[in-house]
């Protein structure tokens, strides 16, 4: 019978997946945004998708509320 995988490693698999999921729709997102010429929407986006990206890397946790306790 083959062993299952631990389910911390099946979270961080999910995590890891919805974070990629959310990124990619930030870039679409700033494209509508800066098609519309939504400067600071742009921005704003801007700012999420480089935090996805940093969470993605392992720069930033996903909660920092679990960091401040």
């Amino acid at each position: 019978m083959p062993s299952r995988p631990p389910q911390v490693s099946l979270d961080k698999a999910r995590t890891e997946q919805n974070l990629t999921y959310i990124r990619q729709m930030l870039a679409e997102l700033r494209a509508v945004a800066a098609g519309e010429e939504a400067d600071m929407l742009c921005y704003l986006i801007e700012m999420a998708y480089i935090e996805a990206g940093d969470v993605l890397e392992g720069e930033r946790p996903v909660n920092i509320a679990k960091t401040l306790i």
